[in-house]
């Protein structure tokens, strides 16, 4: 894609700003986030009480004493402290405009409050930004499930056309010339001799699988505190767990997604097409219409909800599950539903008591710390419409 002149410009101020930070000092941590054990080859391995469980996920319906799957770890405190800069600073995107931040925003669990992501020069895009707490469990990533690898998650945005819209020989570019981020990359990829896309990949991958949300009211209740929860709260788990709502069939604990795909017939808006979702990722006629399993942590801080933002709050969420099979689609409609959706028919009180279960899933322990400023000197860019808010 060919840059427009008002591009071009934009492009000269971001290098301007760039190169004005070569005096600036930048340093990474050599200590591990919360949650992670510095090894004694210097890479951050995860804890997690859920590790003293023998079974694995996704087996019954989910026991709340259940073990986590593989987790995407290994990786050393200086790359993690690097992606985080990259995470944060604009001058990922081609013209210094937007961060990964912009649309996974740490106050938003990680996602962004609109019902489909702001790209590039306010571009509409498909779908919403999906949470990335606990991404590194993650064996399938995007809602359409089209990547199985974290860091090739990470690259996509920052080149696609409609998102961050840059190139990675433009990107190489502009961070080799910055004297910060040339000195951050020797230290964190000490056997690399220049910065390059493979490690810029690993920088963000490393910094998303540190973000971990296990440390939950819920947590402390599977643990076997169960004063954690109120009444409501455990009956609101019991209807979740039940072979009646049947939940926790997908959305598995502790992780609360099982990895995989669901049709679910959630009606796209009046006037919008059907999104394929999974059929384009397998090109199988039966995933029409089909998306990943969203995991269910911090859900009360990602409204809206759905692939699309169809749903506004977790009322809805949950009375569209009560009204059953279908509810949303004509007959014309050709989606194969999943299995186990049914007809549950949950009264308002155990509507709302799922909806409080659900609140208790939040936490927000380990959020790691904004930075103030970042490497290439660029302004901070806190959300997807362009507003820097403190």
């Amino acid at each position: 894609m060919k840059p427009t002149s008002s591009r071009t410009n934009a492009l000269a101020v971001v290098f301007a700003l760039v190169m004005s930070t070569a005096s600036a000092e930048f340093s990474l941590s050599e200590r591990c986030p919360p949650s992670f054990r510095l090894s004694e080859s210097n890479t951050c391995e995860l804890q997690s009480l859920y590790f003293m469980y023998g079974s694995i996920q996704n087996q019954g319906i989910g026991g709340t004493q259940t073990n986590l799957p593989h987790f995407n770890d290994g990786y050393t405190p200086q790359q993690i402290d690097l992606g985080r800069y990259l995470f944060f600073d604009p001058i990922l995107s081609v013209d210094g405009s937007m961060s990964c931040a912009s649309c996974h925003q740490p106050d938003r669990g990680f996602s962004d409050g609109q019902s489909r992501s702001i790209g590039l020069n306010g571009q509409t895009l498909q779908r919403s930004a999906p949470s990335l707490w606990n991404v590194g469990f993650s064996q399938r990533l995007f809602w359409d499930a089209r990547s199985t690898r974290l860091e090739a998650q990470a690259l996509e945005p920052l080149f696609h056309e409609n998102e961050m819209g840059n190139t990675p020989q433009q990107l190489l570019q502009t961070l080799k010339h910055n004297a910060n981020y040339r000195a951050l990359f020797r230290t964190a990829f000490p056997a690399s001799s220049d910065i390059t896309v493979d490690d810029l990949a690993i920088a963000l991958s490393a910094f998303q699988s540190s973000l971990i949300s296990l440390n939950s009211r819920y947590d402390a209740y599977a643990h076997g505190d169960h004063s954690a929860l109120s009444e409501q709260e455990i009956q609101g788990l019991n209807v979740f767990r039940s072979f009646v709502a049947r939940c926790s069939e997908c959305h598995t604990p502790p992780l609360f997604s099982n990895n995989q795909i669901a049709v679910i017939g959630v009606a796209e808006r009046t006037g919008e097409t059907l999104d394929v979702g999974a059929e384009r990722t397998f090109n199988s006629r039966k995933l029409r219409g089909g998306f990943k399993v969203p995991n269910l942590r911090n859900i009360t801080l990602t409204a809206p909800y759905m692939h699309a933002g169809q749903k506004q709050t977790l009322e809805e969420v949950v009375e569209f599950y009560s009204r059953g099979r279908g509810n949303e689609l004509d007959d014309s409609d050709e989606r194969q539903l999943h299995w186990h959706i049914t007809q549950p028919d949950l009264t308002t009180d155990e509507i709302a008591a799922v909806v409080a279960f659900l609140g208790a899933l939040t936490d927000e322990t380990m959020k790691p710390i904004t930075p103030s400023t970042v490497p290439s000197g660029l302004p901070l860019v806190h959300d997807n419409l362009g507003s820097d808010r403190p």
